[in-house]
């Protein structure tokens, strides 16, 4: 099977912006994950959270760490083309698994997922990062991922929040995300009309969100796929709760992340 290139005009967005997307890539995975997706409803796992707004009928379901019990996930982590894709915009010799994490918001879910960055809730520290964010159906601009273009460099790790905004860590010193919602004018925003096959790429350090899914008849499933890259190394950061938690890896601080967990995937 000949390997997905990304163009270098896509390496260069993603490097400047923290955020791209790719078209196309994962067209024959669709189905496949699309199936992974109904077995890990089905079958949630203990750390599965599930949202629901204050007047919507559908649920946000949120769950991670299934890839060695899902088959689906896993045929795609090792057999796809996301780890050369995620070396190619890393720029790195290696590419690690992280986790993957499956979002669903069914029709009618009045829960937006609220402006973060990704790497204040991780056990990792370093550069060489990046999520691939599968649509699985039709994403129109309107209900798209969104992205604050080079808030990966801006040098800041904001304060984690669940999606139902509550912190992660109470008093954590991290200051707020500021307002972009109320701001947007302020900051260079980025989405895409998204198709089935297509994927985002992002640094684990540019701000993101997402708004409500109010259409009363469409969901939109999505895939992501969290690669680390050469440069990243555990962080223990003790009394701190991080998210997935990985209650059994034993890695020390600044180790390398070789760990059963971590599988090298090239």
């Amino acid at each position: 099977m000949k390997t997905f290139i990304v163009p270098q005009d896509t390496i260069a967005a993603f490097n400047r912006d923290g955020a791209c997307v790719i078209r196309g890539a994962f067209k024959e995975w669709v189905e496949i994950l699309r199936a992974g997706i109904a077995r890990n409803m089905a079958e949630p796992s203990a750390d599965v959270k599930i949202y629901t707004g204050e007047n919507g009928a559908g649920r946000f379901f949120g769950d991670y760490c299934n890839w060695d019990r899902i088959p689906e996930y896993r045929n795609f982590i090792f057999n796809s083309d996301a780890a050369s894709i995620g070396r190619q915009l890393m720029g790195s010799h290696s590419v690690r698994l992280f986790h993957e994490h499956v979002l669903v918001k069914e029709a009618s879910a009045d829960v937006a997922t609220p402006w973060h960055q990704d790497q204040p809730y991780y056990c990792v520290d370093g550069d060489q990062t990046v999520s691939l964010w599968l649509p699985l159906d039709i994403v129109p601009r309107e209900r798209t991922l969104e992205f604050v273009a080079g808030s990966q460099a801006w040098g800041k790790y904001f304060r984690p929040e669940r999606f139902n905004k509550t912190p992660l860590n109470e008093n954590d010193g991290l200051e707020p995300v500021p307002d972009i919602n109320g701001n947007r004018a302020s900051y260079n925003i980025l989405g895409w009309d998204l198709e089935p096959g297509d994927a985002v790429a992002f640094n684990f350090k540019t701000l993101h969100g997402a708004p409500a899914n109010n259409s009363a008849n469409s969901q939109r499933r999505a895939f992501s796929l969290r690669l680390l890259g050469d440069d990243i190394r555990f962080a223990r950061r003790e009394g701190v709760i991080t998210s997935p938690p990985f209650r059994g890896v034993t890695l020390q601080h600044g180790d390398v992340m070789n760990a059963p967990e971590f599988p090298l995937l090239g």
